[in-house]
């Protein structure tokens, strides 16, 4: 766990698991309420705070990506691509991120 705050790769991790769920409480919760309910505040809260994440996973991605140097053609991309559906930083997680030693 610790490791998670100490290297690149970690917390490159751990942004796309807080980017995750914040999509996820923003498109299954948030917006629902706006709709449904006509009440926006959490659309105005959650809207900022994943963008904010998603910026930070996207340069944490391309920096991480020079680091180790990633092909772009082979895995870059394919986590570049994992913000932008949902479960998709779960799932690049668990196949390409939890694989790489850290350095």
């Amino acid at each position: 766990m610790f490791s998670l705050l100490t290297t690149k790769i970690g917390r490159l991790r751990l942004i796309g698991i807080l980017e995750g769920i914040s999509l996820l409480v923003l498109i299954g919760i948030a917006v629902p309420l706006k709709h449904a309910l006509d009440e926006p505040l959490l659309v105005r809260i959650m809207g900022p705070v994943h963008g904010l994440l998603f910026l930070m996973f996207v340069i944490n991605t391309l920096s991480v990506g020079i680091d180790y140097r990633w092909k772009f053609s082979t895995t870059t991309w394919k986590v570049l691509v994992a913000c932008l559906i949902p479960f998709g930083t779960f799932y690049i997680d668990r196949r390409i991120l939890s694989k790489i030693t850290p350095r």
